[in-house]
């Protein structure tokens, strides 16, 4: 994911009675929404910092700076939450419409996504803008041409090459639009019931998942002349990194792991084991084993099973989830889509031009910095996200509202 995406809760549309056609499928009445989650929409503030992080690790957060206590080395495998992140989504995906009398309204549920990502996607477009000059001198024309026109269309994700073009962290809202396309299909497969096949399947697909990566771990089809890491490229790799279907089975994990909670209902005391341990393990691992795990099968998903524990010890209440749900992480967590898109571009225009030395703030520098991406990122989902939002999908209702009555 690079980093996910940090992508937006999905939000349950209100679904009207469809016309006929292929992929339309009647509703007759909204849905209850189900209790909202707010711990998990303060976890997503942890994990969308700690990438921001990830990509611009402060000097003082490094071992050389504090051997005996840092947070470097969550910090260094910070790529892990971009799956993270999809995991997530998987799990509100089925935790918002699985189980629904009526099945889903693809083209409606696809309207609501899109109403809430292409805003905030076209605004940090608009932004980095600069980063094409950068492209133009960085790349062959022709592969110029091909991200100039990919990204816009969200299709850069499927090109490994392009992956990166114009906003390096986009990527994954590509992906993440690909897994939305699949999902109202997905939610239509005969999905099992039982607690112990629905652990057992959430095991495989993690299972399936890493396959790609145990591969090419071992053919090492790019040639490497060492071990994948962070650093390192080829097509393979990349392809792996940045492309959709390397993360349909975290997805569909997390598809599974949503239905397992409803299949399963916890104790807040069972939610808040699980979260400790899931939280204790993934702080062990950063610390000890994380130097010495290949970094592909890190990055292909190792930890899905240590995020799955930490979702369940989040999805209602308990201690645990109190102190998640803290209101001001809940605010910023619902804005850490924006915050995702353009913490990466925004940080590198602010230091190209030397903004923070221009307003004489350098000696806070960079926290000033996150400060402000962060405060960007807030506004831009007030006066963008969500205005944009209820706008497309107003218009969108009523378009549909006067296609039943034509």
């Amino acid at each position: 994911m690079s980093a996910a995406l940090s992508i937006p809760p999905p939000q349950p549309e209100t679904p009207l009675r469809a016309a006929p056609g292929p992929v339309a499928l009647a509703v007759s009445a909204a849905p209850a929404r189900k209790p909202a989650l707010p711990a998990l929409t303060g976890l997503r503030t942890v994990l969308a910092l700690t990438i921001l992080l990830f990509h611009f690790t402060p000097n003082g957060l490094t071992w050389a700076r504090h051997p005996s206590v840092t947070l470097y080395p969550l910090i260094d495998i910070g790529y892990v939450f971009v799956s993270f992140f999809f995991l997530i989504s998987g799990f509100i995906l089925a935790y918002n419409y699985a189980g629904r009398d009526q099945p889903v309204n693809a083209v409606d549920f696809w309207m609501a996504r899109l109403s809430r990502l292409y805003p905030v996607y076209a605004l940090t477009l608009l932004i980095s803008i600069p980063m094409l000059l950068t492209e133009w001198t960085a790349r062959p024309h022709a592969q110029f041409v091909e991200g100039a026109i990919a990204t816009p269309l969200l299709l850069q994700g499927f090109f490994p090459t392009i992956a990166t073009f114009w906003n390096t962290v986009s990527w994954t809202l590509s992906c993440e639009v690909f897994l939305y396309l699949l999902f109202p299909w997905l939610l239509r497969l005969r999905w099992p019931r039982g607690a112990g096949t629905l652990l057992a399947l959430l095991l495989g697909l993690w299972l399936l998942g890493m396959v790609p990566h145990a591969v090419y771990l071992f053919t090492n089809p790019d040639h490497l002349p060492h071990l994948a890491d962070r650093y390192s490229q080829g097509f393979w790799l990349d392809t792996l990194k940045y492309t959709p279907l390397p993360y349909l089975f975290t997805f569909l994990a997390g598809l599974t792991l949503g239905r397992l909670h409803q299949a399963v209902p916890l104790s807040s005391r069972a939610r808040l084991a699980l979260g400790v341990a899931g939280f204790a393990a993934v702080g062990y691992v950063s610390y000890h084993w994380a130097q010495r795990l290949p970094y592909i099968l890190i990055h292909g998903g190792l930890l899905t099973p240590l995020f799955a524990a930490i979702i369940l010890g989040l999805a209602g209440p308990g201690p645990l989830a109190s102190l998640f749900s803290w209101r001001p992480l809940v605010a910023i967590g619902a804005s850490t889509y924006c915050l995702y898109l353009l913490h990466f571009n925004v940080y590198l225009l602010l230091h190209n031009n030397h903004i923070p030395e221009r307003l004489h703030v350098a000696r806070f520098d960079p926290w000033i910095s996150y400060a402000f991406i962060v405060l960007l990122a807030l506004a831009a989902r007030r006066w963008v996200e969500h205005p944009c939002q209820v706008a497309i999908g107003g218009w969108w209702k009523r378009r549909r509202l006067s296609a039943t009555r034509a």
